[in-house]
């Protein structure tokens, strides 16, 4: 980081840094809680496109485009919310964003046009992200240094689950309650959330106390951008790796859902409980990025994302293999997240929020390029054009990562907390 970026990025040298105790089980457990209930709200339509579709006459070959609504607002969240985390009392800042994210469930909801549900949605799209997101940075900043891959992990185990679940969740309600019914029951427990949060988020100090304005600190981000040559790797391989997994399920659905399938949403949205199987990997890869295994973890992740698109293919042949292939996709992919987050977060905890704000903006523009792709993608070409495009997409972050692994510094064992 060069010296004007950390002028202004960061507090003055001589400021010290208080030790912190272990977090609690149950707080750590209360933060991936949250962290997965916030990050499904982003991904309850998936499961609903065909219902989307059919309500709001909308062509199948459009309808990614309320998907990629959502990956719109996450990425206005990333820009403008998230980084209040360095600037402002985090724990109050999560309860209003909260209660705005069940107002805008509420307004998807009810909505009775295109134009309010792509509002409703883009207004989903950046709480649940604000939510999710400053969660993770709050865990950061309140853990303690050697346990800090630990924490994300766990976090992070949090997100996907309930990334995972989220598919379960919304498939079962619809075909009770209908696709409104989902994002009601939504609405009701992001509410029922605020309690526990209010009662139990630490109170930590603000990370630039009376010396940054708002607009100097979404400056600041810039420079970040451009000197950390780390986020710079880990937000690549973010874009490239959310893309590919926003290929397979924004697509699965569709063939699903017709001919010779015919399977309910709460069938197909079932198929994400396989990848919950791969959730403690999410923890394990942040244990093995405090011990400085980032890289082998890495390549091993970016190996399985590859793989995973063989039995993808195999859907018109057997289930069996699709189930194999998710479990494959969602490991790899969530022990390369959680180990970009932890490697991101190797500096000061004042700057987490603006870290992972970044960070998370590659993630949004490849989440966003996936779900918009995948769906023109299958109209043109069906199930195996998709599963083509994802295999691609799989094998240019693995080739990145390759090309890009030696000019990367090594990432020390947990006790030390630089980049």
């Amino acid at each position: 980081m060069d010296a004007d970026s950390v002028a202004l990025a960061t507090p003055a040298r001589g400021a010290p840094v208080q030790p912190r105790a272990p977090l609690s089980r149950g707080l750590v457990l209360l933060f991936a809680v949250a962290s997965g209930l916030s990050v499904a709200n982003v991904y309850y339509a998936q499961p609903l496109l065909d219902a989307l579709a059919r309500d709001f006459g909308i062509t199948r070959a459009a309808v990614g485009g309320v998907v990629t609504a959502t990956q719109a607002g996450c990425a206005l969240a990333l820009l403008l919310l998230v980084p209040l985390g360095d600037r402002v009392e985090r724990s109050r800042l999560m309860i209003v964003q909260l209660l705005a994210l069940a107002g805008a469930l509420g307004v998807v909801g009810l909505a009775r046009s295109v134009t309010v549900l792509l509002a409703g949605m883009l207004g989903v799209g950046m709480l649940g992200t604000a939510m999710t997101q400053g969660l993770i940075a709050y865990a950061a900043a309140a853990a303690a240094p050697d346990e800090r891959g630990r924490v994300v992990g766990a976090a992070g185990s949090g997100v996907f689950i309930g990334l995972l679940l989220a598919r379960v969740f919304s498939g079962g309600v619809s075909d009770l309650a209908g696709w409104r019914g989902v994002y009601g029951c939504s609405a009701a427990v992001m509410l029922a959330l605020a309690v526990p949060l209010w009662r139990r988020l630490p109170k930590l100090a603000r990370g630039e106390p009376g010396t940054m304005s708002y607009v100097q600190l979404i400056i600041s981000m810039f420079a970040l951008l451009r000197s950390d040559r780390v986020l710079q790797t880990r937000g690549v391989l973010a874009l490239l790796m959310f893309a590919t997994l926003n290929i397979f399920w924004s697509a699965l659905v569709l063939p699903l859902s017709a001919p010779p399938y015919n399977f309910s949403h709460t069938a197909i949205g079932a198929f994400g409980i396989a990848g919950a199987a791969g959730a403690p990997a999410a923890a394990r890869a942040g244990h093995w990025a405090d011990r400085g295994w980032g890289q082998r973890t890495s390549a091993a992740a970016l190996a399985l994302l590859l793989l995973a698109w063989w039995p993808l293919s195999m859907l018109g042949h057997s289930l069996w293999m699709l189930l194999v292939g998710i479990v494959l996709l969602d490991l790899g992919g969530q022990a390369l997240h959680v180990t970009n987050q932890s490697l991101i977060f190797r500096s000061n905890a004042q700057l987490h929020s603006r870290l992972v704000s970044l960070y998370m903006l590659f993630y949004a523009v490849g989440s966003g390029l996936g779900a918009i792709g995948t769906t023109a993608t299958y109209a043109a070409a069906g199930w195996h054009g998709v599963c083509t495009l994802g295999a691609a997409v799989s094998l240019l972050a693995l080739v990145f990562w390759a090309v890009t692994v030696r000019s990367m510094p090594r990432a020390s064992p947990c006790a030390c907390t630089s980049n």
